[in-house]
């Protein structure tokens, strides 16, 4: 089963303001769902979104 974080368990666990989240949101930056009026994050989506904005170092 996929984990759902809240705004506030995805800025702890990528160390970012929760005000950061919510710009990344209205910025389309970040895809969340509300559920119950409140924004949630698949972890493994979030973990995909990260590899996908890596840049590689040689």
């Amino acid at each position: 089963m996929n984990e759902l974080m809240d705004v506030d368990e995805l800025a702890r666990y990528l160390k970012l303001r929760r005000q950061t989240i919510y710009n990344w949101l209205h910025e389309k930056k970040i895809a969340g769902i509300k559920v119950g009026g409140v924004w949630r994050f698949d972890r493994k989506e979030v973990n995909t979104w990260i590899k996908s904005k890596q840049q590689k170092v040689n």
